[in-house]
């Protein structure tokens, strides 16, 4: 990467060189179809990157976030006999050299791949369409899934295998059209609590809508309809941001956050932090549109700050405190995109701080790329 990376940050693209036409399709040539001659679907869902004012989606804040198409997961399905959810060769490893290498494995990628995301995408699906009243035909499929999002690096890489094959799910069944596009995120997140994973919405809704998202998960707003209310933003509003990661992420934090329990007891700091951290989403908007980018750059420090003052530096982890503090300290904005294992830098001085960084990230041994916006992925057949 070079000085070009700041002419290229925040591009609209897939950094793949993989025309964006292929990401969200129903593939019909002849070369696009299974062995047994049926229509192949496959879709993708981007990484995500929180912007501003995560974690106060699941305090009843706001957020800006937004797709990244530097990594995303597909998921490909077609017709078939039986239904067949495919093992990853590589994510769902079950044969292995020796014990060490078993070992290594489990270490680096932990017990779990994507099989499990996409039984459980089936059965909240399934549960669902019944609920409410959906006929589903009876035809059996076969699902395989590929992806390229690292792992431990906070760029929601299992929500988006189940993103993706939620879309499959809503082409094959023809069921688009009876399912809101705001009532997906909560689909998604519901198949990822069945298998104990902890997270918000907002992650979820950054994947179903691509682009760049305002959200408000206001209480009234979560309690009336149980999600927020979502507005996609112009893409054209955004800087050209980095993205930072380390390769082989060791430390994400060992300490158990007590801050979700300090604020269902009413702790007043905690209460008084997430209220700041919720505004900060809003006047990042504000920021954005006015194309104030000091204003920018300071509210993106300030949501870490306050997150640090929160969680605490052993929740948060040494390694990921340090990425925020290799941008900080050539004076970027820095700041977690998710939970931790990445961070999303701006660099307000332009295309001479973005090669300090670029240069200071090298030397700390993180990696560093330019963020490739994701398109929108709501079409005109969305409701």
């Amino acid at each position: 990467m070079n000085l070009d990376m700041y002419k290229t940050a925040a591009r609209v693209g897939d950094s793949t060189g993989e025309g964006l036409e292929d990401k969200h399709r129903l593939t019909m040539g002849g070369e696009e179809k299974a062995e047994n001659g049926s229509e192949i679907i496959e879709h993708k869902a981007y990484a995500r990157v929180g912007l501003l004012g995560n974690p106060s989606d699941v305090y009843y804040g706001r957020t800006i976030s937004l797709g990244i198409s530097n990594f995303w997961a597909s998921v490909r399905l077609h017709p078939s006999d039986q239904l067949v959810i495919v093992p990853h060769p590589f994510h769902d490893l079950f044969q292995f050299n020796s014990l060490s290498h078993l070992v290594n494995r489990l270490n680096n990628e932990g017990y779990y791949g994507g099989v499990r995301l996409l039984m459980a995408i089936c059965r909240i699906f399934n549960n669902y369409c019944k609920d409410n009243h959906i006929e589903l035909h009876d035809r059996n499929f076969t699902l395989s899934y590929d992806t390229n999002i690292p792992r431990q690096t906070g760029l929601s890489g299992s929500s988006a295998i189940v993103c993706a094959a939620l879309s499959c799910l809503l082409d094959f069944y023809k069921v688009k059209h009876m399912i809101k596009v705001d009532i997906r995120p909560n689909l998604i997140l519901n198949a990822e609590k069945e298998l104990g994973i902890i997270a918000g919405l907002q992650d979820r809704v950054a994947q179903v809508y691509g682009g760049v998202v305002f959200m408000d998960f206001n209480k009234k707003s979560m309690d009336e309809w149980g999600h927020g209310e979502y507005t996609p933003m112009d893409v054209g509003l955004l800087p050209p941001l980095y993205l930072i990661y380390a390769e082989n992420p060791s430390d994400s934090g060992k300490v158990h956050s007590t801050v979700r329990q300090r604020w269902l007891n009413g702790d007043e700091f905690i209460k008084a932090s997430m209220e700041e951290v919720a505004n900060i989403a809003l006047e990042g908007r504000a920021a954005l549109t006015q194309k104030d980018n000091a204003k920018l750059a300071s509210l993106m420090n300030r949501n870490f700050d306050l997150r640090r003052s929160m969680f605490g530096d052993d929740a948060l982890g040494a390694l990921n405190i340090e990425m925020v503090e290799v941008a900080r300290r050539v004076g970027a904005a820095s700041k977690f995109t998710g939970s931790g294992g990445a961070v999303v830098a701006f660099c307000p001085d332009g295309p001479s701080q973005a090669k300090l960084l670029e240069d200071a990230c090298h030397k700390a041994g993180f990696v560093i790329e330019p963020i490739q916006v994701a398109q929108s992925q709501i079409t005109g057949s969305d409701s």
